[in-house]
């Protein structure tokens, strides 16, 4: 099994996901860690159509996510992972599966956040997610699709002004 590519896309499947992403990275399968979409029969018959064909989809919760990974169940395969948010990740992580790197891709403005790149809004909760795996050695970057440059996003997000 090789991971490559954890993306935070609150979008998780759509078009740049399924035409950019999974093509370039040569995805066998993709991952959505997401406990609500997990269990929402809607939302993974949506996320079943948006993903191309010939690639595999694997939508779990946070806990059986963490322990397929750990488990190396997907032995042979590009595995492409994809969250809605930073606090996820965290819970992947406090799960006991450790990463390396993540990209962050699109987050949209709500109530409350702040916008720090063109496609990315961040709360003071993501912020406070960000904060605790960058402690833990995770590398973020943002890239919106793999043809843009690659940009270290740890500095936008300790920016110490972010929420003053």
């Amino acid at each position: 099994m090789k991971i490559v590519n954890i993306r935070i896309d609150e979008r998780l499947i759509h078009g740049q996901v399924a035409a950019y992403w999974t093509r370039n990275l040569n995805a066998h399968r993709i991952l959505v860690i997401d406990n609500f979409a997990a269990k929402d029969q809607i939302q993974k018959m949506a996320l079943k159509m948006a993903t191309p064909g010939g690639v595999k989809l694997s939508i779990l919760s946070v806990g059986t996510a963490a322990k397929n990974l750990i488990d190396g169940k997907y032995e042979g395969e590009n595995v492409f992972v994809i969250v809605r948010n930073p606090k996820t990740l965290l819970e992947v992580y406090e799960a006991g599966y450790k990463m390396d790197v993540v990209n962050v891709g699109n987050m949209s403005s709500k109530f409350g956040s702040v916008q720090v790149r063109r496609t990315v809004g961040v709360t003071k909760e993501d912020v406070e997610a960000f904060k605790a795996l960058i402690e833990l050695g995770v590398k973020f970057t943002a890239q919106m699709i793999p043809d843009d440059e690659i940009v270290d996003f740890a500095p936008i997000i300790l920016d110490e002004g972010l929420f003053a």
